[in-house]
């Protein structure tokens, strides 16, 4: 290829040579002959130079001769070669110009089609690809690759949430037949007993209960694809909201004996961020949902805060069941659950921590899991 394209070159300087020589002879006959000898009266009239030579010493008889002034003709030429030199240089770089700019726009039709027959099929990257196309096979099979990965992750993440809404709409019909049921049952015995009649409300509500829960995951799933987070920023006093948020908890830590410790910034001074008060609220409450949905009973839960140079970091730290390395690494997935069986009340629509990580990466910060030794440690880093 390289070897055609040299002699391609050569040939196209030849010709252009060729043609400058044709050129020249076709303005000499053109001003010489039909000009009526425009160019030969301009030679010596510029390049001839014109002496009288006396026959004796009284300058009457004598003669006219003419000679060509060299050094003016040798100067003009010099002049002329130049000029030509460079309009056969201009003419050449404009050819090889317009030249490679073809070669361009073939190289990059040709790259198109092969991208094009690669994206579309399954073949290898050296089977669709030539060796001088090697630099921009590489990045494409990156691009590929990439793509295909994303594409995994949106039909495991799909299959995932098909999943969890046949699971939510399978138990929604235990709750609500044991709601009508009990129901029922008070319904057809006014008389009964008041302790039976007590019992069985409680059961009613605990079951109706349970059945808000499962239609509040159907309302997070919903909300999550439909709403785009936005972020209203403003001054935000970090250790008064996780000392808000521990206060809150409380029952439902008391419920299984576990605690809050937390221990604020060194000095006991307050940390105030830059962020969206709300949402990151949201952070915080899914994280500790979690922690508090899987730490052992009568465990406490740690709570704390420091400054790391321009950054803060809250860590939440809980006493559980060692989360093994596979899940760890998709916890933050959509739709994913660590307890897989419908049968326990632990989980929800597996989108807490999925929306905790959208939310600290708008803010700039990220947010990390660890799991070890039966304890689970969220980090949530933001910039002060």
């Amino acid at each position: 290829m390289k070897v055609n394209s040299k002699l391609k070159r050569f040939l196209i300087t030849c010709l252009l040579l060729v043609g400058g020589y044709l050129l020249c002879g076709l303005f000499y006959v053109l001003f010489d002959q039909i000009f009526n000898g425009f160019v030969r009266e301009w030679f010596e009239r510029n390049y001839v130079y014109t002496e009288w030579v006396p026959l004796d010493d009284s300058w009457v008889e004598g003669y006219y001769t003419k000679s060509i002034v060299w050094v003016k003709v040798k100067k003009m030429l010099f002049q002329t070669m130049l000029a030509l030199v460079v309009l056969i240089v201009l003419l050449v770089r404009l050819v090889s110009i317009l030249y490679a700019s073809r070669q361009v726009d073939k190289a990059v039709q040709a790259a198109g089609r092969m991208i094009e027959d690669y994206m579309r099929q399954t073949r290898e990257a050296s089977e669709v690809f030539p060796h001088e196309y090697a630099a921009i096979s590489v990045p494409v099979v990156e691009i590929k690759a990439a793509m295909q990965r994303n594409e995994q992750m949106l039909r495991e993440e799909a299959s995932r949430k098909n999943d969890l809404i046949a699971y939510l709409a399978h138990d929604l019909k235990t709750p609500l037949t044991s709601v009508i049921g009990y129901l029922s049952l008070l319904e057809e015995a006014p008389d009964m007993p008041e302790q039976q009649k007590a019992k069985y409300v409680r059961i009613t509500l605990d079951k109706a209960l349970r059945l808000e829960k499962l239609i509040n995951e159907f309302f997070d799933i919903t909300r999550y694809n439909l709403q785009t987070i936005s972020l209203e920023k403003e001054t935000v006093n970090l250790s008064f909201m996780l000392e808000q948020m521990t206060d809150e908890f409380y029952p439902i830590l008391s419920a299984n004996g576990n605690t809050i410790r937390l221990e604020a910034c060194p000095g006991g001074e307050s940390v105030s961020v830059y962020a969206d008060g709300e949402k990151l609220a949201r952070v915080f409450n899914n994280i500790l949902k979690n922690a508090v949905t899987y730490s052992y009973p009568d465990t406490e839960i740690y709570i704390g805060c420091r400054r790391v140079g321009d950054n803060v970091r809250i860590l939440i730290s809980n006493w559980g069941k060692t989360i093994p390395r596979h899940k760890l690494d998709a916890i933050f997935e959509k739709f994913f659950r660590l307890d897989d069986a419908r049968a326990t009340n632990t989980g929800g629509a597996g989108l807490g921590l999925a929306i905790a990580r959208e939310i600290v990466t708008l803010h700039g910060g990220t947010i990390t899991a660890d799991s070890q030794d039966e304890v689970t440690t969220f980090q949530v880093e933001l910039p002060l």
